[in-house]
């Protein structure tokens, strides 16, 4: 992998990081009528979260459906893991980290054995996406915020706004450039497919192209949504801690995130389910999710549709993995994609 491939792919993972902040929302958040998924777009695939298990489905360069299921992450439901706030923040760790997996995966089945990532290249990339990170969204607004409080008198908290104001514009531009770039067109075009699909799910539609191709591709637990609440509690979360030093206040921020991540969590917990105050708290958020998703095309749907069901139902694709190898003589089942097959399924990665 060449120093070009490896900016893309850290450019791509900050993507991951900072688009997918929230998407762990969208795994935990229950609609009252259905059993309570959620998931995210990968390179060439679609990464969905049922009950228990992870489903991940990758289009590989031949055409074929590549798939794997695994367990979610037991610890999430047990004790303090469980309360309120704590569980938000938990929920993110546990979702970058099946994220990054999965991303991983995917970049090796889309684009090849021999350019996928090694762990150095994918080390590399995922630090450099980090300091830019905290440095595009945390350092710089708060750099921007003082020079401007500075020239206009402003007040302490007058201070904290315009810090949110200017961290919302930092992702809505930087959103905006790099959705221009092919490759990211198409990850935001999985985006679309997944919730499609979920959509589809979630109000009892057949699991068809069709039927998911006439669903919203916006969301109301999307993580775009998430980060727009994000921002607006860091305002008042900040308003209670003191001035000092650009370093100073850019480290506080780093070491609150927890803390913002889980009231964040909570308020769009319970926005989720309500029709009333819910739904028009969070409708400002949902235009965002034009700019992180586009209208799929009838394969990308089918590669959300193949991850939402390997994700609700693990056991039968792997009684057909078990039977197609008992037919082969008791040859091991692996994962060509062609049939859908899913591996790893029972395993807590």
């Amino acid at each position: 992998m060449d120093d070009e491939d490896l900016k893309i792919s850290g450019l791509g993972i900050i993507t991951r990081i900072v688009c997918r902040l929230g998407a762990i929302v969208s795994l935990w958040s229950a609609e009252p009528r259905r059993i309570p998924v959620g998931g995210q777009a990968v390179i060439e695939g679609v990464l969905m979260k049922g009950p228990e298990h992870w489903g991940l489905v990758v289009r590989e360069p031949d055409g074929g459906l590549w798939s794997k299921a695994w367990l979610g992450s037991k610890w999430l439901k047990k004790g303090a893991w469980k309360w309120p706030v704590i569980r938000g923040f938990a929920s993110m760790i546990d979702m970058m980290k099946v994220g990054m997996i999965a991303l991983s995966l995917s970049a090796e089945r889309a684009l090849g054995e021999e350019e996928s990532f090694s762990f150095f290249e994918l080390a590399i990339s995922i630090a450099l996406a980090l300091i830019m990170v905290v440095g595009l969204f945390i350092a710089l607004p708060v750099w921007v915020s003082d020079f401007l409080s500075d020239k206009l008198d402003a007040s302490y908290v007058a201070k904290n706004v315009i810090e949110g104001i200017m961290r919302c514009s930092v992702f809505v531009l930087y959103i905006s450039i790099i959705g221009q770039w092919k490759d990211i067109k198409r990850v935001f075009s999985y985006h679309g497919a997944e919730h499609k699909t979920i959509n589809a799910y979630e109000n009892e539609l057949p699991l068809t192209p069709e039927s998911v191709a006439a669903c919203s591709r916006i969301h109301r637990r999307c993580g775009t949504s998430f980060l727009l609440v994000v921002v607006v509690v860091s305002i008042f979360v900040f308003s209670f801690f003191g001035d000092g030093p650009l370093w100073v206040r850019a480290m506080a921020r780093v070491t609150l995130l927890p803390l913002v991540v889980g009231l964040s969590y909570e308020v769009i917990r319970g926005a989720s389910k309500s029709d009333t105050w819910g739904k028009y708290l969070i409708m400002p958020a949902l235009s965002l999710q034009f700019l992180t998703t586009r209208e799929p095309d009838t394969s990308m749907l089918e590669v959300a549709i193949k991850s939402l069901d390997i994700a609700l139902n693990p056991d039968t694709v792997l009684s057909d993995i078990k039977d197609k190898s008992t037919k082969n003589n008791g040859a091991e089942a692996g994962c060509d994609g062609t049939l859908g097959q899913a591996c790893g399924a029972g395993e807590d990665i």
